[in-house]
């Protein structure tokens, strides 16, 4: 089911300074993207097992959905998720790519666009985090009717993702919207 939490759940804990979209890392160019291999978002040590976190802007970019995907792609590329061994590693970075898709494209049609997404992977779950500016909240539509076209994004988000859940900051316009998927055995 979808949550409003200021953090995912599990032993994790809160994300680090910078990791929810609130603040923006330094000396990255405008559309650009950081965090080109292992590391962490500025001021926090990598966990054990390494994390690792990518961030991609979308200011001024045009062409979000394909940008995003081909973003996420070349991420799970760097991490071993592709390409995939077996049917079930290539499905688990199949599902990345979608929910991907889906996040930004509600912020495209609900949330006057995206501004950044970012990516983190531990051992054990991959992240994805879309911030935009937007004030609604999104939800998955009640009840759910498969047969009508339009209004399936947060459905399909909530069906793949272990969990997922809005971030706002106080005083900051916008919010990030998060989704957690497990990685492959």
């Amino acid at each position: 089911m979808s949550t409003t939490r200021p953090y995912s759940p599990g032993d994790r804990g809160p994300e680090p300074s910078g990791a929810s979209g609130a603040s923006s890392q330094g000396g990255v160019p405008a559309g650009g993207a950081s965090g080109e291999g292992v590391s962490a978002p500025s001021g926090a040590a990598a966990p054990p097992g390494g994390r690792q976190v990518r961030r991609l802007s979308f200011d001024g970019a045009s062409g979000v959905v394909p940008l995003a995907r081909d973003f996420a792609r070349q991420a799970l590329y760097a991490w071993g998720w592709l390409p995939a061994a077996s049917a079930d590693q290539r499905a688990a970075a199949e599902d990345v790519l979608l929910v991907v898709s889906e996040l930004v494209t509600n912020a495209c049609l609900h949330a006057e666009g995206p501004d950044q997404l970012w990516i983190t992977c531990d051992n054990k779950v991959i992240r994805i985090e879309v911030a935009d500016r937007g004030t609604g909240q999104p939800s998955p539509r009640t009840p759910h009717r498969a047969g009508r076209p339009g209004g399936h994004g947060m459905f399909i988000v909530q069906r793949l993702c272990l969990d997922w859940g809005v971030v706002r900051t106080p005083g900051v316009a916008g919010k990030t919207v998060w989704a957690e998927l497990g990685a492959p055995a």
